[in-house]
C-alpha cells in the first residue's frame, strides 16, 4: 500500500522513521519549508525532511500544500493513503480526496478533547493526569474526523511537555502502524466524535507563558511543565534595580515552607522559593537574562536574595 507522509517537527520525524523501519511503503513526503536559524540565517531542513533524505524518499515543501501550483504533484504518486502527523497546515478537501483509502491523522490527545495546535501543552497546563493519542480520518474541519484508534498515556506530576511528547510519540507510532495495517486489510472501523465533549487547544504564544504570581503554586507549576522546553515559562524580575527576564524551567510545589504572596526566600538546600497567590513554589532550575540555565541554588550562592524582587521595579 503506497503512503504519502505529511509532517514537519521532530515528533513527526520519529513517527516517520518508525513506520519506515516497520516496512510501510512511503513513496513521498510533504513537509513545511525550511526555516532560517541563527545569526547566519542559514536554512535548516525540517526534521521530517532529514529522515526522508536519508532514506532517499522524494520530499516536497510547498508554502501551501493546497495551492494550485502544487496540485499536479501528488496525483502522480497514485497513493492509497495519506498519513498526516503534525504537518502544520489545514489541508483542503481536494487534497483529502486524492488517496484511494482516504487520509488519516495522528493527533496528540484523547479526542474530542484538545482539538487544535497545542494539545500536549494544554493538557499539562490544565493539570490533566492522563492524555493520549487518537488516529482519525482527516476532514476539512479541524481534528473533527471519525476516530479509528486511541491509546491513553499517563501524565506524572513532574512530566513536562518534552517528556509527555516522547511518551505520546512512542504510543502514537505503534497505534498508527496498527491502523495502517488494518486499513490495508480492510478491517478498520470508525467511531464519530461526541461533539458535546469537544475542547480546544490553541497555539501557545510567548505571552501565554508569562507567570502570574497571583495564581496558585499548583497552577504555576503546571504552566512551567506545560511549556518546558519551549517556549518556556517566564516573568520579569528586578535585579539590582534593573528589569530582567527570568525563565523558569523546573519547579515543585513546596509543602514544608509557607511564604506570603510575592515573597522570595533563599533556602540553602533548595534554592529559590516564591510565595504565590496560594501556596509556595520551589524554583529548581532557571535562567536569568544574560546568564546560563542553572539550579537556583547555584545562582543565589553568588548573589544575595535582597538583590531580587518580582516585577520590573526594585
Amino acid at each position: 500500500m503506497k503512503v504519502v507522509f505529511f509532517g514537519t517537527p521532530h515528533f513527526a520525524a520519529e513517527v516517520l522513521e518508525f513506520l519506515l523501519e516497520n516496512g510501510v511503503d512511503v513513496v513521498a513526503v510533504v513537509s513545511k519549508p525550511d526555516k532560517a536559524k541563527g545569526r547566519s540565517s542559514k536554512l535548516v531542513p525540517t526534521p521530517v525532511k532529514e529522515i526522508a533524505q536519508k532514506k532517499s524518499i522524494p520530499v516536497y515543501q510547498p508554502e501551501k500544500v493546497s495551492a494550485p501550483d502544487f496540485a499536479h504533484v501528488l496525483p502522480n504518486y497514485d497513493a492509497d493513503l495519506f498519513v498526516v502527523v503534525a504537518y502544520g497546515e489545514i489541508i483542503k478537501q481536494h487534497i483529502l480526496d486524492l488517496p484511494k483509502k482516504g487520509c488519516i491523522n495522528l493527533h496528540a490527545s484523547l479526542l474530542p478533547k484538545y482539538r487544535g495546535a497545542a494539545p500536549i501543552q494544554h493538557a499539562i497546563i490544565d493539570g490533566e493526569v492522563e492524555t493520549g493519542v487518537t488516529i482519525i480520518h482527516l476532514v476539512k474541519k479541524m481534528d473533527a474526523g471519525d476516530m479509528l484508534a486511541s491509546k491513553k498515556v499517563l501524565i506524572n506530576q513532574d512530566d513536562t511537555y518534552g517528556s509527555v511528547s516522547d511518551k505520546l510519540c512512542s504510543a502514537g507510532s505503534e497505534i498508527l502502524l496498527s491502523t495502517i495495517r488494518d486499513i490495508e486489510a480492510n478491517r478498520d472501523t470508525a467511531t464519530p466524535q461526541d461533539e458535546k465533549l469537544v475542547s480546544f487547544a490553541p497555539k501557545i504564544e510567548l505571552e501565554d507563558c508569562e507567570i502570574d504570581w497571583n495564581r496558585s503554586a499548583y497552577e504555576i507549576h503546571n504552566l512551567v511543565r506545560g511549556v518546558n522546553p519551549a517556549p518556556g515559562a517566564w516573568c520579569y524580575i528586578s535585579f539590582r534595580g534593573e528589569a530582567k527576564r527570568l525563565k523558569i524551567f523546573i519547579t515543585s510545589v513546596e509543602k514544608d515552607i509557607t511564604l506570603s504572596p510575592n515573597e522570595m526566600l533563599y533556602d540553602k538546600k533548595k534554592g529559590l522559593l516564591i510565595g504565590c497567590g496560594q501556596g509556595t513554589l520551589w524554583v529548581r532550575e532557571l535562567q536569568l537574562e544574560g546568564k546560563k540555565r542553572m539550579a537556583s541554588s547555584d545562582l543565589l550562592r553568588g548573589v544575595s536574595i535582597e538583590n531580587f524582587s518580582l516585577g520590573t521595579e526594585g
